[in-house]
């Protein structure tokens, strides 16, 4: 049995993050984190578009605001500092229609009191820029860039590792156990005790607390963005990323097209509910985390609450054609045989017992342990500063 200060489950960016900022402030602390795969960084983070968020969509003064803000610098200082691919392309909120533009307003005034930098684009200086989008107006947002998360999650996690930090890889938590004075972790082969746990469990974030005995008001509910690539010969069709003008009463931005680092371009995401929390190919269905959702009492109240646009997502995401139709709607020069398949990835939604979607940070605790239960979009980017607050949030919890 190995006995450890602390011990970190979760090898996403925000538990690579979390764990290497508290092996830097505690040097001397015996610090476990603990990934279920064989390598960090497999699946929200993995997954991720790779966009350097500068802070457009969040309510001024909130942590979410904060963190975006601060995160983005931190990152790209990051990716210089180590050599990192990334490219601060900036990015293009284009309207199509006068509700658009009209909602445009809002988004400028929340950038302002956001600090973030901004430019108004008229329809001819959109086309000059961008030729092959069509709109009647665009915000431009210098700050935002790309990147690939799972690098920088890797290159963090060997500097974890350097400060002496202790790894395991490909062992799931199966039981947790919390006494007086110490925690008992029991993986697959091993078990492992600690003075305090830290839980950033992502898609198993429900699960994991539940193992501890607190009694969740909360499931994660898994949402599946599924994207398109186009072909090689596509890859210079925008010279920025381009966003719809949201929906303000809709929880995601809408597709879009994105500009990746390796040279690539993707449309994407839609937002449809998924069957299976891991679940990436083209067929996925877990009959575990469909008893999971559907004896939950929120899902029937998101379900209810969100039917119209659920159906809209669902019927696109079953019927290409009115995929693209969203994707011309800004670029209609893309064609049904430009959309090749690119991997899905999973957004763990927290949902309450009432349907609320869960925009903000969730947390929930023991005598020894703190879950982070919901890390709120855009994490990666704000992996630096949420991993700052929970360190802090451990030292004032566990008086470290």
């Amino acid at each position: 049995m190995n006995e450890y200060d602390i011990i970190v489950i979760g090898g996403g960016i925000v538990g690579i993050s979390t764990a290497w900022q508290l092996k830097q402030k505690y040097r001397d602390a015996r610090i476990l984190l603990i990934e279920k795969e064989n390598r960090f960084a497999r699946h929200q983070t993995k997954h991720n578009s790779g966009v350097i968020h500068a802070g457009v969509y969040y309510e001024p003064g909130s942590l979410k605001a904060d963190f975006c803000k601060r995160g983005a610098v931190l990152t790209t200082d990051f990716c210089e500092e180590h050599g990192i691919a990334y490219e601060r392309c900036g990015k293009m909120l284009v309207a199509t229609n006068e509700l658009e533009f009209d909602r445009m307003n809002g988004l400028e005034a929340r950038c302002a009191k956001n600090g973030i930098e901004t430019e108004r684009i008229s329809k001819r200086e959109l086309s000059v820029r961008e030729p092959a989008i069509t709109g009647i107006g665009a915000i431009f947002v210098p700050a935002t860039g790309i990147t690939n998360y799972q690098v920088i999650s890797e290159r963090m996690a060997d500097l974890y590792g350097g400060l002496g930090g202790d790894i395991i890889l490909g062992q799931t938590v199966t039981e947790i156990k919390e006494g007086e004075e110490k925690i008992t972790v029991q993986l697959e082969t091993d078990r492992m005790t600690c003075r305090y746990l830290l839980a950033c469990a992502g898609l198993q974030a429900d699960r994991v607390a539940k193992m501890t005995g607190i009694d969740i008001d909360f499931r994660i509910i898994p949402f599946r963005g599924e994207y398109y690539q186009l072909p090689p010969r596509l890859k210079n069709i925008v010279n920025h990323l381009i966003y719809p003008i949201p929906d303000p009463e809709l929880p995601f931005l809408g597709v879009h097209l994105t500009r990746m680092v390796d040279g690539t371009v993707t449309v994407g995401p839609n937002a449809v509910l998924g069957y299976k929390r891991e679940g990436y190919s083209s067929i996925n269905i877990s009959f575990k985390d469909i008893a999971d959702m559907f004896s939950f009492p929120g899902f029937w109240n998101v379900v209810k609450s969100n039917l119209v646009s659920g159906i809209g997502e669902t019927l696109d995401s079953w019927y290409k054609p009115g995929y693209l139709k969203r994707v011309r709607k800004y670029c209609p020069q893309i064609q049904l045989s430009d959309l090749k398949k690119f991997p899905a990835g999973i957004r763990a939604q927290a949902v309450m017992k009432d349907g609320a979607l869960v925009h903000d940070f969730l947390f929930r605790e023991t005598e020894r342990s703190l879950h982070v239960c919901n890390a709120p979009s855009p994490a990666a980017t704000s992996a630096m500063p949420i991993g700052e607050h929970i360190c802090e949030k451990l030292e004032e919890k566990f008086q470290l």
